[in-house]
Parts: structure tokens; C-alpha cells; sequence
């Protein structure tokens, strides 16, 4: 079977102190109870630099600089035990700086709702013009208009018409509300939504810069991030897919979004996969920006641990699927694992619906598989929080599966998760973590002979938007290529089988 091939992935970090004291809900709902709390006055001497983000080794993973197998060697905390050679720019993909997201989120600002002060603008568009994948960027030009004073600025944030954008604690622009009364349009939403195309962006444009992939053979986009955009009459009708392809130069793409909380991205991946796979779309891209909402989320714990405040960074990513080429890794479309209505909310009974059915499907054991990435939240983030490390959870509840299988005797269980598991290195950005980090390390893993094949897995919290109870779960496995296309129907081949075989039933019937 003619498998769909994963040929690219790009991603992203933007590191985001301003909007992380801001915009991060943990903060805001602070501000609302108690704009003088402790936490409050505190939390700015617990921000990192620029530099310390870098050096931060779960950041150089999900770049690409290292793997994640070598955080292990690396002792924790490791934000006391950096990496001082680290670069900002990754195999993968790249860190960037606040100051030149907020010029980014100006260029991709249809609209003119993002102000900037005048010296702060020019000085950005300097900074970005120089930027390798930045400086021909489409709309680049906005750089050169809608400029404010710091006046203008301080009054629109000041009379609820805008919201305020920091850099370094001085406040150099603002997001403006796109309606006077339409709350879908409001300075809140738009200023989420433009930092969710912007980073999205960001990504995808790496994604080029780091692999073949030309913007105009790109046929498809599927956005999979945690926002809604649209009005009144739409709230959440999208599409951010096209708004990313129209900076990004996708002339030939269209798109839509697709969501499910933090499994919206898995779903997008079988999504794009059944699509290319039918002959529907060569090229599709499966993308997503950060989210301004989750900065900072456990920041209380952090600060009230001494630790710097490690939810800085917005976190995006783009993955490239197109036809099978008989050398990149495929994804196996009849192993598919899905968390049905009616599967239960177990944690055994998710898990089973999401890893161990699609394996059965195929014939494997859990056990054939070399890599899994679930929530690959980083535990540097989650632990002091109270929420555990997120990714041996699941680790360990796959290798009980498999002692409860008989596929490994349990005194084996925790080299099994030693051997398909890895420690977790993502922000924790609700979709980003979801599996989606380590596509790039497992697809070169795989091209290396490292591993042969290894399962992706999206679990998303329905019951959030108070609408249902249920859970969700999906997953899909990677593997190796065969080196094998199968060529498929040659349209005139068939063309003329068939005209044979009219004619032969003619002959039939005639001689009748």
C-alpha cells in the first residue's frame, strides 16, 4: 500500500516574558483578584533572559540541537545545569526573541491592529530584516507604517481599546480591537489569534528553510492550534490555515482548521495523512502556533520554589506530508488508534483504545515499537506543580499493558520504558507537547536505522468546554520506509482494459 511519507518538520520557540506577566491566564486572573498579590510582585524576578532560554536543554531539544535521550545525561534541574554552547538557531528550527516576535506579529497583521512605537518599529525592522527566513517575508512592508508614540500607545491600553504589548517591562505597542462591540473581535481575541498566526508563521517558514519544500507546491494546510477566529456570527468558524499560507507565500494551498484540545494535532496528522494518501493533495502541511493563555501557567509553584518561571516560551511546529518517495518514513493509515464515545475514561481503557487496538490491527506488540511520544510535557515544568512527569506516566501505563498482554514479564516493566520511552522536553502549550515534538527526531532516527518505527499519540480534554464529559485520544505509528511505490492505476492502462473488455463482451454478445 502506497503509505503517505512525513519529508520535513519545522519548529519553533519564541521566548515571551512580557506576555507571560501580561497575557498568561494564571496572571490575569491574579490581576482580577488581587493586583497587588504576592505572586504578582514577585514573578518578575523570576524571569529568565534570552540567553538562559537558549542554554535551556529541553529548549535545544525541540529545536533539534540535541536528542532527547541526552537530557538524561544531562543532571537536573536543568535550568542549573545548561548548555553553554547552545545556538539559537536548530536543526529544526529556531529560538527567537520577544522583540522581534512583536515585529512579526506586525507583519502578519492584516488589519493594522498591531501599534508599535515609532523607534521600537524601526529598530525591529532593522533586526528582521537581516533574519535569514524573516527579511523577504510577505507583508515585511507593514514595518513601515501605523506607527504610535508612547502617549498614543498608554492611552489605547488605558481606555480598554487595546492590549498592551511589553518588551523588557517598557511597554512598546499595543493590540487594538477589531469591532466596537463584537466580543469574537475584541483587543483579547485578536491579540491570542495574531500571536497563534504569527508563531504558526514562524514555523512553517522554517519548515522551508530547513527542508526542499517550495511555498508554491504546497496544496494543503491543516491548522490544529487551541484558538478560534471569527465574528459574532461565526465564533470559531477559522480559517487560520489560509491566513498563514497568504504571509507564507502558499499561493497554490488551501486549507481549514481542525481542533480537539491538546489531540487536535494527532487528528490533523491522520487528517492530512488520508488525504494525500487518496490522491486528494500531494503536499500537506500540518501546523500550529503557540498559545499567549498557558504562559506561565504554573507559576505560582515556580516562584514559590525559588525556580525561574519555565513556561516562557511559545512553542510551533510544521510537518510536512506528501506521496510516498520510497525513502522517508510512511504512516501506517490501517493503524490508526482513536478513542471512540463509547471506550471509557479509564486510563487503562484510554490506552488500550489508543495504543493497543491499532497494534492488534496490524499484528504488532507493544514491545515492536520502538519509540512512543505522548504528552511529552517537560517535568521540569509539571513536578513542582503537583502534576508528576507527565510522559513516564504514560510510559508506565504502557508497560503495564504489555506485562497484562504477556509480552514482558513484570520485573521487565521499567526497562521497557527505559528502552521506548524518553524524557519530555516541550513546553507545555497544551497541543505542542501532544506527540508532535518528536516527528523530527523520529523521522531521522528512522532514515539513520536507529529505530524502524515509532507511534505518535494526541490526548485532548473534551469536558473543558463544559459540553460533553468525554475524554479524547488518537494515534497513528511511523515507520520505516519499505523503499517500495506502488505505482497505482495508470489511467490509460485502465482506459484501455476496459475498452477490451467492452469490446470482448460485444463479441459475447454478438456471436449470442
Amino acid at each position: 500500500m502506497n503509505y503517505p511519507a512525513i519529508k520535513g518538520a519545522g519548529y519553533g520557540l519564541i521566548q515571551a516574558n512580557g506576555m507571560l506577566i501580561h497575557h498568561g491566564t494564571t496572571q490575569t486572573s491574579e490581576r482580577i483578584k488581587n493586583a497587588e498579590s504576592e505572586h504578582l510582585q514577585k514573578l518578575p524576578e523570576h524571569l529568565r533572559s534570552f540567553e538562559d532560554a537558549v542554554k535551556y536543554p529541553p529548549n535545544q531539544a525541540f529545536i533539534g540541537n540535541i536528542m532527547p535521550d541526552e537530557l538524561k545525561t544531562i543532571p537536573r534541574p536543568w535550568y542549573e545545569n545548561q548548555i553553554n554552547d547552545a545556538a539559537r538557531d536548530g536543526k529544526y528550527g529556531e529560538i527567537m526573541p520577544e522583540d522581534e516576535f512583536l515585529g512579526l506579529m506586525k507583519i502578519v497583521d492584516i488589519f493594522d491592529l498591531v501599534v508599535l512605537e515609532e523607534e521600537f518599529q524601526a529598530h525591529i525592522k532593522e533586526k528582521l530584516a537581516a533574519h535569514l527566513i524573516l527579511g523577504n517575508i510577505n507583508k515585511f512592508d507593514n514595518l513601515n507604517k501605523n506607527t504610535g508614540s508612547f502617549d498614543e500607545i498608554n492611552k489605547m491600553v488605558e481606555e480598554h481599546v487595546a492590549l498592551p504589548l511589553y518588551f523588557e517591562g517598557k511597554l512598546l505597542g499595543c493590540v487594538k480591537k477589531a469591532h466596537e462591540f463584537d466580543e469574537a473581535l475584541s483587543a483579547h481575541v485578536m491579540f491570542e489569534n495574531l500571536v497563534a498566526k504569527a508563531s504558526a508563521v514562524y514555523a512553517l517558514k522554517l519548515l522551508m528553510a530547513k527542508t526542499d519544500l517550495n511555498p508554491e507546491d504546497i496544496d494543503y494546510i491543516i491548522e490544529c492550534s487551541e484558538e478560534a477566529c471569527g465574528d459574532m456570527n461565526q465564533r470559531g468558524g477559522g480559517n487560520f490555515a489560509k491566513a498563514i499560507g497568504e504571509i507564507c507565500d502558499c499561493i497554490n494551498a488551501t486549507g481549514s482548521d481542525t481542533r480537539s484540545f491538546c489531540a487536535g494535532p494527532a487528528h490533523a496528522f491522520v487528517e492530512a495523512a488520508a488525504l494525500v494518501q487518496a490522491g486528494v493533495y500531494k503536499n500537506v502541511v500540518v501546523l500550529a502556533g503557540g498559545c499567549t493563555a498557558k504562559l506561565g501557567m504554573n507559576s505560582k509553584e515556580h516562584v514559590k520554589k525559588g525556580m525561574p518561571a519555565l513556561e516562557d516560551m511559545l512553542g510551533a511546529f510544521a510537518i510536512h506530508i506528501a506521496e510516498n518517495d520510497g525513502v522517508n518514513p510512511v504512516i501506517r493509515t490501517d493503524a490508526v488508534g482513536r478513542h471512540r464515545i463509547g471506550s471509557g475514561a479509564s486510563p487503562q481503557a484510554v490506552m488500550t483504545a489508543i495504543v493497543t487496538d491499532p497494534l492488534d490491527s496490524v499484528g504488532y506488540k507493544i514491545t515492536d515499537v520502538d519509540r512512543y511520544s505522548p504528552e511529552m510535557q517537560n517535568p521540569e515544568i509539571t513536578e513542582p506543580a503537583g502534576a508528576g512527569d507527565v510522559p513516564q506516566a504514560n510510559y508506565k501505563m504502557i508497560a503495564a499493558l504489555a506485562v497484562k498482554r504477556g509480552e514482558i514479564p513484570k520485573d521487565k516493566m521499567l526497562q521497557a520504558v527505559a528502552d521506548f520511552g524518553m524524557p519530555g522536553f516541550a513546553p507545555t502549550q497544551g497541543h505542542i507537547p501532544s506527540g508532535v515534538p518528536f516527528i523530527g527526531h523520529g523521522r531521522d532516527m528512522i532514515l539513520a536505522g536507529k529505530i524502524d518505527r515509532a507511534m505518535i499519540i494526541g490526548k485532548g480534554s473534551l469536558f473543558l468546554g463544559r459540553l460533553t464529559s468525554l475524554f479524547d485520544g488518537i494515534s497513528f505509528l511511523i515507520e520505516k520506509n519499505s523503499g517500495t511505490v506502488d505505482a497505482g492505476f495508470d489511467k490509460d492502462v485502465v482506459r484501455q482494459m476496459i475498452g477490451e473488455a467492452m469490446r470482448d463482451f460485444a463479441k459475447t454478445f454478438n456471436a449470442q
